[in-house]
């Protein structure tokens, strides 16, 4: 007993007495060796298994071959068997465990350039394999390391596994970290929240950074680019280009229930209607037809899905994969009725007549000598419409069934990671439950938006004094409001010149433009509250450096890279002011910062949960120059003589799968800062002509999914930087800068779009407009003030 009372004398005697300092002859650390930190021993139990390679080989195939393109030699299936056996326990099928793990080490395995070929023998494996094995807790991988921003991957191979393992703080050190499953999972498990800021789980990503995925139709999955893009690419990238985003629309199209046929379904209502006349054929499903396919079957109708262009002598034509041909639009009828946009450039479903020509053309380039791809004869169209949109929970596979009056083939595509953030199937369960944790510890009793508010500022013009002056009262009203309840991020977005710079045009050059962002720092250090508890992230437009100084201020190429730091100096120097006179303890609270992003740009909140697409550009004008008119939608008077402002009916507007668009309250807040005269212009169904040019441009950018639906001679886009362009799966809102268009705020098959507009307003002189967007409520709301 007195042996064991010294001891333990001699423990606390041991622990109490200061760090011995670091020696060469003793080899001693200065600080004590931290202990490792056990595992809760009730999620850290696996009862492990004996398991066969034949019963992995099913999950195995699935995981690496179809997924990740990766094919397991004998040896190594014996090895993963082995792992999942001795790891995972025999929860390892019902919980899903092995999944996780195979998918895991098949991102490792790709991440350290491994061959397409996985051997057993080597190092390489076995490597991945220790690191996953030092990361796992109760048969779930909890902690990684990782080193890229486009990909959740494990712990990094090439460092000992005693320096991967991670504590019980889940730490992140800025906004541009990744967000992997497994630290999610980690969190999860044990209950808490770290962080309650949703601030903390905001990321930017801007279209140089997002991971370029492009639709293999054969295996019916999103592939990531193996090359590496390029701003010079070879010229069949151009091809490429086009061809991935006629192959996602195509696909999206063969998921919607109107293009599906159940045979069971169509057995069970043929013997319902044979023993009742009362009941009614369920409504004919559509086909589509390769335009190849018309040949020979002159005088038939059919519903072809193609691209719309011009033909070399200036005729319009439709083309697909398989050719083209050429369109008549005499009798053609917009589907719904002036409620899209159409023009060339953009992905349509025509459904028409097919006449052949013979010979009747002669043998010239608009004859039917099949030049270009080309097929004989006209397709005379009677409906034209965009392909249906898919909604974004469709696409991931969340709540297929909650869809009501849709028929979805397949589960989606929740295992893609389309922005690098985790995916739907990895981490969106996760996710959306820190969400609600986050949004319930915030003051839900208050009336007033706090933390979850993104203020959206629309034509930030730097070179005129009302713009500055507007900004500065804008700013004012965040900095008197509580710490706590400043939003937690300010986009600006330009164009940040009237005028385009380098370009001589009338706001300078590179001297004139440097100074501006100079006063736009010295409006932003009056408000240093404002700057240590937000992100400010800017979004350049056509007139800002460095492609103004060639396309004077025309459609430059997208995406456009942000503005360069030679001009943002002064107001980095701002937010590191504010930063350091900020009194709060340096691990409780995360610093201001600045994005300088790019022309599209995306914001995750959440991970997955939340998807924020910000795009500049003058899309109404462009349409508006570029669409087709119809032959009812001439000026003032349709074919039947009745105004052409008269709407089409409900079931016209739903023929097309679309549902009307579901219009928030707060456009009528939107419209307070418009011209009198202008808001209430309104057709004879009383809705405001304003209203109806929303609905119509942004039903037009959401069902082509694509930001820049027009040719690449109209508005160019980098040949190998698609991805950033495309809106598939639709995001959870839209922010479409168009200083031409009504600043609105609606929602259209679950995406949220909104327009700023301007910030001086239009026709007012004093008034300044912006919108905020509550990301709890996924609503914006238009806001005005006087200056």
């Amino acid at each position: 007993m007195s042996a064991q009372t010294g001891s333990q004398s001699a423990q606390v005697a041991n622990a109490n007495a200061p760090s011995i300092p670091s020696s060469s002859a003793f080899g001693t650390p200065v600080h004590p060796i931290r202990p490792k930190q056990v595992a809760d021993a009730s999620s850290a139990s696996v009862l492990p298994i004996s398991l066969p390679p034949a019963i992995v080989r099913p999950l195995a195939f699935r995981t690496f071959t179809k997924k990740h393109n990766l094919t397991l030699t004998s040896s190594a299936l014996q090895a993963i068997a082995t792992f999942i056996g001795t790891h995972c326990g025999s929860r390892w099928r019902e919980e899903g465990l092995a999944e996780k793990a195979l998918d895991e080490m098949a991102k490792a395995w790709k991440k350290n350039g491994g061959s397409l070929i996985v051997p057993g023998e080597g190092r390489e494996l076995t490597n991945i394999l220790r690191n996953i094995e030092a990361c796992m807790v109760g048969g779930r991988v909890v902690a990684q390391r990782a080193s890229s921003r486009h990909t959740a991957t494990v712990p990094d191979p090439g460092l000992p596994a005693t320096t991967q393992r991670r504590s019980d703080s889940l730490v992140r050190n800025d906004s541009q970290s990744s967000l992997g499953f497994t630290t999610l999972d980690l969190q999860d498990e044990r209950g808490g929240i770290q962080s309650k800021d949703p601030r903390d789980w905001l990321r930017v990503i801007d279209a140089f950074e997002q991971p370029q995925l492009t639709y293999n139709p054969i295996q019916k999955h999103f592939e990531l680019v193996a090359k590496r893009p390029s701003l010079l690419p070879d010229p069949s990238h151009r091809t490429a280009l086009i061809r991935a985003r006629y192959q996602v629309a195509h696909q999206r199209l063969l998921r919607n229930g109107a293009f599906q046929t159940s045979t069971v379904a169509l057995s069970r209502s043929k013997s319902l209607h044979r023993s009742s006349s009362e009941m009614m054929m369920p409504q004919q499903a559509y086909k589509l037809t390769p335009i190849a396919n018309l040949l020979g079957r002159s005088g038939s109708t059919h519903v072809v899905l193609g691209l719309l262009g011009n033909s070399p002598t200036g005729t319009l034509v439709l083309s697909d994969l398989t050719g083209s041909i050429s369109l008549d639009l005499q009798y053609a009828k917009p589907v719904p009725k002036d409620g899209a946009w159409f023009a060339p450039g953009m992905v349509v479903l025509a459904e028409g007549l097919y006449e052949e020509e013979g010979s009747l053309a002669g043998p010239g380039l608009a004859g039917d000598g099949g030049v270009g791809g080309t097929i004989g004869g006209k397709f005379h169209v009677s409906s034209v419409g965009g392909p249906p949109c898919e909604r974004r929970d469709v696409t991931l596979g969340v709540s297929s069934n909650e869809i009501s009056g849709s028929s979805i083939a397949g589960g989606g595509f929740g295992w893609v990671d389309f922005l690098g953030v985790g995916s739907e199937r990895a981490n969106g369960s996760t996710m959306r439950d820190l969400e609600k944790k986050v949004w319930e510890s915030q003051d839900s009793a208050s009336q007033i938006p706090g933390r979850s508010r993104i203020v959206i500022l629309g034509e930030v013009n730097l070179d005129s004094i009302n713009t500055m002056q507007a900004l500065k009262q804008v700013l004012g009203i965040y900095a008197v409001e509580s710490a706590g309840k400043i939003p937690m991020a300010f986009i600006l977005i330009g164009n940040f010149t009237r005028y385009a710079v380098l370009a001589s045009g009338g706001s300078g050059g590179s001297i004139e433009y440097k100074e501006y962002f100079d006063s736009l720092a010295a409006i932003l250090a009056d408000h240093p509250s404002v700057l240590e508890d937000s992100t400010f992230v800017f979004v350049p437009g056509d007139n800002d450096p460095w492609a103004s100084a060639f396309s004077a201020g025309a459609a430059a190429v997208l995406p456009k890279r942000g503005i360069p730091e030679l001009y943002t100096s002064r107001v980095k120097r701002a937010f590191a002011s504010a930063n350091a006179e900020a009194e709060k303890p340096a691990a409780e609270k995360r610093k201001g910062e600045v994005i300088w992003s790019t022309n599209p740009t995306r914001l995750t909140l959440f991970g997955p949960a939340q998807e924020v697409v910000v795009f500049r550009d003058d899309l109404s004008g462009r349409l508006r120059r570029k669409a087709l008119r119809f032959r009812d939608q001439e000026p003032g008077r349709d074919s039947s003589g009745r105004s052409s402002d008269v709407e089409t009916p409900a079931e016209n507007r739903r023929a097309d799968g679309q549902g009307d668009m579901d219009v928030d309250g707060i456009i009528e807040t939107a419209e307070n800062a418009l011209p009198e005269p202008k808001a209430k212009e309104v057709n004879r169904t009383g809705v405001p002509s304003d209203l109806r040019a929303a609905r119509k441009l942004v039903k037009t950018v959401l069902d082509q999914g694509y930001l820049s639906p027009f040719p690449l001679t109209d508005r160019p886009v980098l040949w190998d930087y698609g991805s950033p362009m495309s809106l598939y799966p639709l995001p959870s809102a839209l922010v479409l800068m168009d200083p031409e268009a009504p600043p609105f705020a609606l929602t259209y098959e679950g995406c949220h779009a909104m327009n700023p507009g301007a910030l001086i307003t239009p026709g007012k002189r004093g008034v300044a407009q912006w919108m905020e967007y509550d990301a709890r409520t996924r609503k914006g709301r238009a806001r005005d003030v006087k200056f």
